[in-house]
């Protein structure tokens, strides 16, 4: 039959069964939910307002800003210091090495040679005198040419408490052993060698034995026998080695020491040693010289100590070429007074790395660089970042092999230049190398992946 609409009320349902009470219902439900919806916005209004009340009363040193930049200008120039102090070093090099971008370095070291013990007094021969080395490290070997080692006596005594540099020029006795042949070193290991010297050297360290003796109150075999100037003669295939001449971690572990072979009248046999590692530390130092000429024409330096910023900037060991940042914005920000009194939140440094896929390459950079800062009257301190924790995790300087770059960490320094009211610290870096035999080539000024500052900061 036909259903008519009043029939409908009584179908089952959640709604009340009467039609204009169904609707009113329905009402009801939207004013309740605006109702609520009115009472939440009127709860966050007096929140916010509540936040706010009485802000125009606190005086403006109770509020703080943060601001952030990464356009802070940076300029790299690479430098070159021939005389650079190098006495009492923790190692010490020999040698040639080539390089078509720096040229040929030239690496040698003079050190005192100490007694090891007491002279006996009695009669003696000489059957062989040896040269114990152990070298830590070994570039430039691809064959087996012989390589041969200079031993020449200097003319001054030296010491451990005096100033030497790598450009020193030093005065020889006249007594010298060349073409001393060493023996076929094997690269980028450990080498304990040991070289046959004429038995005449041993003969003539002992020509007078009334000055065998140690002493630290009077002159003594040191003042008798000044020390050694070591060099390799030059080669056609270049070779630098390099060993530590610091004492030694225990007690008579030595590693380089010079060995008398002897026998008596009634040939019983003694060896007397004369140590280059001693304990109480030898006075030594080293020397380098670097010919830039010699480079390949066409990927030599063309810029060094001339002030102008090319697009790479170089950094060489043994004491080479070294880059320097200029940091003008850090600058500029320092005399603005605005921030005289403001919190270094982040300074940091990222240097992209030139890699000609050949020669220079991530696999050859040295695994970690340095900074320094300088101040007006000369002195050179490294900066405070990278004394922060045991191993220098703050302020990084490690390569970044898979973005190809360096990052140093100077949120100390900027800090400490910022506070310094006089001046004295400069606005500038000094990136270096504390060791190591690996040449590095920086992006740098204008080039297309140039040096970045990231620079976060709050003011007070």
């Amino acid at each position: 039959m036909p259903i008519m609409t009043f029939m409908t009320r009584y179908y089952h349902s959640f709604v009340p069964p009467h039609r204009s009470f169904s609707v009113i219902y329905k009402i009801f439900k939207i004013i309740r939910l605006s109702l609520v919806a009115l009472a939440i916005l009127a709860i966050n209004s007096c929140e916010e307002g509540a936040t706010n009340i009485g802000s125009d009363l606190l005086p403006g040193s109770d509020f703080v800003s943060i601001g952030s930049t990464d356009t802070l200008s940076v300029l790299s120039y690479t430098m070159f210091d021939e005389a650079v102090r190098t006495e009492n070093p923790s190692t010490s090099y020999l040698g040639h090495i080539y390089d078509p971008y720096f040229g040929t370095t030239t690496a040698e070291f003079v050190t005192e040679i100490r007694m090891a013990g007491e002279w006996d007094d009695l009669p003696f021969f000489i059957d062989s005198v040896r040269l114990f080395l152990t070298l830590l490290d070994v570039k430039g070997v691809e064959s087996d040419i012989v390589h041969t080692l200079r031993i020449s006596e200097i003319a001054d005594q030296i010491y451990t408490d005096s100033a030497y540099y790598s450009n020193t020029i030093v005065p020889l006795a006249g007594y010298e052993l060349s073409d001393i042949e060493l023996p076929i070193l094997k690269p980028d290991t450990i080498n304990q060698i040991v070289i046959n010297l004429p038995v005449e050297f041993g003969e003539y360290l002992t020509r007078d034995t009334s000055k065998l003796f140690h002493s630290n109150t009077k002159p003594d075999f040191r003042s008798f026998f000044h020390g050694i100037y070591f060099s390799l003669n030059p080669s056609p295939e270049p070779l630098i080695v390099s060993l530590s001449l610091s004492p030694p971690t225990t007690i008579g572990g030595y590693e380089n020491v010079l060995a008398l072979y002897m026998h008596d009248d009634a040939d019983a046999t003694k060896v007397f040693y004369f140590i280059l590692d001693a304990t109480n530390r030898n006075a030594s130092f080293n020397l380098f010289s670097h010919d830039f000429a010699s480079a390949d024409p066409g990927k030599r330096i063309e810029h060094i100590n001339d002030g102008y910023p090319d697009t790479l900037s170089y950094l060489q060991y043994l004491n080479g070429v070294y880059t320097r940042l200029v940091l003008p914005g850090l600058e500029i920000l320092k005399n603005d007074p605005s921030f005289d009194n403001i919190g270094v939140n982040k300074a940091r440094i990222t240097i992209p790395v030139f890699f000609d896929g050949d020669l220079y390459k991530a696999s050859t950079a040295p695994p970690q660089l340095y900074l320094r800062y300088k101040t007006r009257s000369g002195s050179k301190y490294i900066v405070p970042d990278y004394n922060l924790d045991q191993y220098a995790d703050f302020f990084d300087g490690r390569i970044d092999s898979t973005n190809n770059v360096y990052k140093f960490n100077i949120a100390a320094f900027a800090q400490r230049y910022f506070e310094d009211l006089t001046d004295e610290i400069l606005p500038e870096l000094e990136v270096f190398q504390f060791s190591g035999t690996r040449n590095v080539i920086l992006k740098a000024n204008d080039n297309t992946s140039p040096v970045k500052f990231e620079f976060t900061y709050t003011k007070f």
